[in-house]
């Protein structure tokens, strides 16, 4: 079964959150969808994990039940919504906000020990992918540093920084290329893609057997894209 999950960044409110979730919970129900759906609200649209048809996920929270971390939230908060799925390590974070690997190993030590289902997130930057594919591979091995390869609930999510957001997907050949080698350190563990999926592309992505899912970013801000993507993913 495919994972097709939305990552809606710093876009949508606390009501638009629900006016997207209740259609999404229409359609997924209609279409009897098959598809594995998480979506990523922002932290002040939280929604109670209460639909049926897919999980709420947040996309970042602080490795401490509650305390004195000013602007974040805790295990504390995300248990009033019944969240257990949690994105660590996207670029963004690491690239913007300067997480470092150390803090992300820290992140996933607490909320794996939890039992939380993690998406973990893994990408190099242009710079790195025009020293070749064995230079991404090294880079992207020192992304696993500190992260239990063997935690059950684990999701990764391969997502090219160059690609994000810029229009521009890897290639299907890029794709198969680094897909095919992260599964063979993977094994059995869920591999995603990311970075500029849309409905036109996503299940050619989807055709690759090494990838497990998607993990979508503007494409899927409006409810009609993103179960346009859900149609298309049907493979």
């Amino acid at each position: 079964m495919k994972i097709i999950a939305s990552n809606f960044k710093t876009n949508h409110t606390r009501k638009s959150t629900l006016h997207f979730c209740e259609e999404l919970e229409k359609f997924a129900t209609q279409n009897q969808a098959q598809q594995q759906i998480i979506v990523f609200p922002p932290q002040t649209a939280l929604l109670e994990n209460r639909f049926k048809t897919f999980q709420i996920g947040a996309q970042n929270a602080y490795p401490a039940q509650n305390g004195s971390f000013t602007g974040e939230i805790g295990l504390e908060q995300l248990e009033e919504f019944g969240i257990q799925t949690l994105l660590i390590g996207h670029s963004e974070r690491r690239e913007i906000l300067k997480e470092s690997q150390s803090f992300c190993a820290e992140k996933f030590d607490f909320f794996a020990k939890r039992g939380f289902r993690i998406c973990y997130c893994i990408g190099e930057s242009q710079e790195i992918k025009k020293q070749g594919i064995e230079a991404v591979l090294e880079f992207l091995e020192s992304q696993f540093e500190g992260i239990a390869l063997d935690y059950p609930h684990l999701i990764v999510a391969y997502e090219p920084i160059w690609a994000i957001g810029s229009g521009v997907s890897a290639s299907l050949e890029e794709i198969t290329q680094i897909h095919t080698r992260l599964k063979q350190k993977l094994g059995k563990i869920p591999l995603l893609y990311g970075g500029s999926v849309k409905p036109q592309n996503v299940r050619e992505i989807l055709q690759i057997h090494s990838v497990d899912g998607v993990l979508v970013g503007s494409a899927s801000w409006e409810i009609s894209s993103f179960c346009q993507i859900l149609d298309n993913s049907r493979i």
